[in-house]
């Protein structure tokens, strides 16, 4: 059974730019419940179905399916009213893999950063560009975002 295990944090200044090139990572979800969100995903000419179950807020069951980059775009324009546009930069430090993600369209202006675990309580070294916490904070999901924007967001 695949788990993912992973912390999500809020991005400090610039300092992280220029240490990876940006790869584009169009969304959509045609689910987005808390207990189960479905997604396609598009990354340059290839496409995933992705299902994910939460276990915690930290871990979740994961299953991903590559499928054929064409339909995945079908999908997205026909049954995915939501969609998270971003480019990611994938980020070795420490021995792990930091993902910057850096979003825009409706979400533009936030810049998170996740770390995938082997374990819960895996403890890692966070590089200096690292802020806030916000793993628990379902608000700062991709899930969450593709259906209530950060630019809408009032606080």
């Amino acid at each position: 059974m695949a788990v993912e295990i992973e912390r999500r944090f809020k991005v400090n200044g610039d300092a992280w730019r220029g240490l990876a090139e940006g790869v584009r990572y169009r969304q959509g979800y045609l689910s987005v419940e808390k207990e189960r969100t479905v997604r396609v995903r598009v990354v340059g000419d290839q496409a995933w179905l992705t299902l994910k179950g939460q276990i915690s807020d930290i871990s979740r069951h994961e299953f991903e399916y590559l499928i054929p980059v064409a339909e995945a775009q079908t999908i997205m324009d026909a049954m995915c009213p939501m969609v998270v546009d971003k480019l990611r930069y994938r980020i070795d430090f420490g021995g792990f893999v930091w993902e910057v993600d850096e979003f825009f369209g409706a979400n533009a202006g936030l810049v998170l950063a996740e770390i995938e675990l082997p374990s819960e309580d895996t403890a890692f070294d966070k590089p200096d560009w690292i802020g806030e916490e916000v793993t628990f904070d379902g608000r700062f999901t991709n899930a969450y975002l593709s259906k209530n924007p950060y630019t809408r967001w009032v606080d």
